[in-house]
C-alpha cells in the first residue's frame, strides 16, 4: 500500500509540473500573441506627432502638412503637439520619454540629434539610445536675413558695415546649438564679423524683430523669408548649402559671394521612442515615405525649403551616424557654447 501511494504521489508531481509547464506555455503564447495582434491592429486610436517648433515655424507647418495625409493612410487622426523651447530639447525629451507603443513620434531637426548632444553635458535624452529612427523627412537650406532698409544689400557689403558699426551685430536663431545657431558661430569665427547671439523659440519672431529694428539680422528657412522679401519687408543675404535652392534660385549662396564654410545642409526626420516594436517602426516609415512621395506634398516642402527624403529606417540611422562626426567637428572647432 505504501508503496502503491509512493507512486501515486510520483505520478501526481509529474502530472503536476506538465500542468504548471503548459500553463506557463500557454500564457507565453498568449502573450506573444496578444503583442502581434496589437501591432497588427496599429493604430487603433489617434496618434500624437510632437513638433519641435511653434506654431508656424518650419517644422510645424512640416509636421502639419505630414500630419494631413499620415492621418488618411493610417486611418486614425495624427495630431500634431507642439512642444517648442531649449533649442528643441524640450519637445525631443518629452518624445524619449513616452510609452514606445507607436502612438507618439516625434518630428524634429538634426540639432536634436547632434548639435544637442555635442553642446550639452546634461542632456535629458540620449539621441542613439532613447530613439529608433523612422525615416529622413528632407534636407533644406537657411538664409541670412536683414532689414529691407539696410545699409548693405549684399552678403559681402553686410559683413563690412558689421565691422564697422562699433558694436557687436545681433542675430536671432532658433536656439542655442541649432545649426542656424552655429552658422553665426562660424561667419563670427571665420570672418570676424563681430556678432551677438540672440536666441529665439521660434524664428517668426525673430523675423519681426528683425524687420522692426529690435534685431539686426536673422538665420530663418524659405518659409518665412521669401513672401517678405518678395513683399519688400525683408532682405536676403545669402542661402546656406552646397548651390543655389529650386524654390529660390536668383539667391546666391555664400560661397559664390566668397564665404565658403556654409555647405553643409541641414535635415529634418521622424523619430519613435526606443524599444519600439520592429513592425510599427517599419509600418509608420513606409507610410511617411508614401507621404513624401504625393506631388502636393513634395511640391510644398520644396516651395517651403525642403527637399523631401524619404529612406528606411536603416538608411537615416546610418545617415546620422555619417553626419555626426562631421558636425560634432565643426562645432568643437566653432568653439560654439550654451549659453
Amino acid at each position: 500500500m505504501r508503496r502503491r501511494a509512493g507512486n501515486n504521489s510520483a505520478k501526481e508531481k509529474s502530472m503536476n509540473g506538465r500542468i504548471a509547464r503548459g500553463l506557463a506555455l500557454a500564457v507565453a503564447t498568449a502573450a506573444l500573441c496578444g503583442g502581434a495582434q496589437a501591432q497588427d491592429k496599429w493604430p487603433s486610436r489617434p496618434v500624437r506627432l510632437i513638433s519641435t517648433s511653434v506654431a508656424g515655424g518650419n517644422i510645424d507647418v512640416m509636421c502639419r502638412i505630414i500630419a494631413e495625409k499620415l492621418s488618411l493612410r493610417l486611418g486614425q487622426p495624427v495630431v500634431v503637439d507642439n512642444r517648442p523651447g531649449a533649442a528643441t530639447v524640450l519637445g525631443t525629451a518629452e518624445a524619449a520619454k513616452a510609452p514606445p507603443d507607436g502612438y507618439t513620434f516625434l518630428i524634429t531637426i538634426m540639432s536634436s540629434m547632434v548639435g544637442n548632444r555635442v553642446l550639452r553635458a546634461n542632456l535629458p535624452y540620449d539621441p542613439v539610445k532613447d530613439f529608433e529612427p523612422v525615416t529622413q523627412i528632407s534636407t533644406g537650406n537657411v538664409l541670412l536675413v536683414g532689414p529691407a532698409g539696410a545699409p548693405y544689400r549684399d552678403l559681402k557689403g553686410f559683413v563690412e558695415w558689421a565691422k564697422k558699426l562699433g558694436r557687436p551685430v545681433s542675430y536671432g536663431s532658433i536656439g542655442v546649438g541649432t545649426s542656424l545657431h552655429l552658422f553665426g558661430v562660424i561667419l563670427e569665427k571665420e570672418y570676424g564679423v563681430p556678432l551677438n547671439h540672440v536666441p529665439y523659440k521660434g524664428e517668426v519672431q525673430a523675423t519681426t524683430d528683425v524687420m522692426n529694428g529690435t534685431l539686426d539680422v536673422a538665420w530663418v528657412s524659405i518659409l518665412i523669408a521669401k513672401p517678405l522679401a518678395s513683399a519688400g519687408k525683408l532682405r536676403a543675404l545669402a542661402i546656406t548649402g552646397p548651390k543655389r535652392f529650386v524654390a529660390w534660385p536668383e539667391l546666391s549662396t555664400f560661397a559664390e559671394q566668397g564665404f565658403p564654410g556654409f555647405e553643409m545642409p541641414v535635415w529634418g526626420g521622424a523619430y519613435l521612442p526606443a524599444g519600439t516594436p520592429k513592425p510599427i517602426v517599419e509600418r509608420l516609415s513606409r507610410e511617411i515615405v508614401e507621404v513624401l512621395r504625393m506631388p502636393e506634398v513634395s511640391e510644398r516642402l520644396i516651395a517651403m525649403g525642403q527637399l523631401p527624403i524619404g529612406n528606411t529606417p536603416e538608411e537615416f540611422a546610418e545617415n546620422y551616424r555619417r553626419d555626426f562626426p562631421r558636425w560634432e567637428a565643426l562645432i568643437k572647432a566653432s568653439g560654439a557654447k550654451v549659453e
